[in-house]
């Protein structure tokens, strides 16, 4: 029986799409690409994640391997949560799933330095009853130890728990652990999703 919902982030509840955001500022398509490659694609970009680096160490590092100018990389670090937003159509469903007695939780690659800003920030961060971001452990899904350390920290059952990621990879990981999970890709609709595997779990 499912009594927990554990969601990611990043394109579950919280758009994050740097390439939409670079083409909705005009970003000519040269430079959009350098920035996607070498600050989105980079390896500090992970390591923020895992809480390995500090921002001003991942600049710095950035920097020495790509063509952007100082500037041009701190101007991307400086406007990071304009690049996000809440997906409301997606966070609408949390009262509910709460009045309906699950517990929620959240389970993101985040990086620490402004995850404090989008918690506080975000309306729907109230619905939770708890959660983890990998800075704050410095373990990154796909890696067991961080759906472990989110099962102990709660003292949840793996197998009470339905996990929501819009990474397969992820969704994998949980299930390997024993959580029950379900890949969105993405989707805005996620509503239909979650109530399908509940039913598939309970039949």
């Amino acid at each position: 029986m499912i009594k927990n919902i554990v969601f990611d982030l990043g394109n579950v509840l919280i758009s994050f799409k740097p390439s939409e955001y670079l083409d909705k500022k005009n970003y000519p398509a040269n430079l959009k690409e350098k920035i996607l490659k070498d600050i989105f694609g980079s390896k500090e970009w992970l390591m923020l994640d895992n809480g390995d680096i500090t921002t001003s160490e991942a600049i710095d590092s950035i920097l020495r391997h790509s063509s952007l100018k100082r500037e041009e990389i701190i101007h991307v670090f400086n406007h990071r949560t304009e690049l996000m937003y809440p997906i409301d159509q997606n966070a609408r469903i949390l009262p509910d799933l709460r009045k309906r007695g699950f517990k929620l939780y959240y389970l993101s690659n985040f990086p620490g330095d402004i995850f404090e800003e989008v918690r506080t920030g975000y309306y729907f961060f109230t619905y939770f009853d708890g959660g983890l971001i990998s800075a704050e452990v410095k373990v990154s899904k796909p890696d067991n130890r961080i759906y472990n350390l989110l099962l102990e920290k709660y003292n949840l059952l793996p197998e009470e728990c339905l996990f929501i990621d819009d990474s397969e990879v992820n969704v994998k990981a949980a299930e390997f652990n024993g959580l029950q999970g379900i890949v969105t890709y993405g989707s805005l609709e996620i509503a239909s999703k979650i109530e399908e595997a509940l039913v598939l779990i309970t039949s």
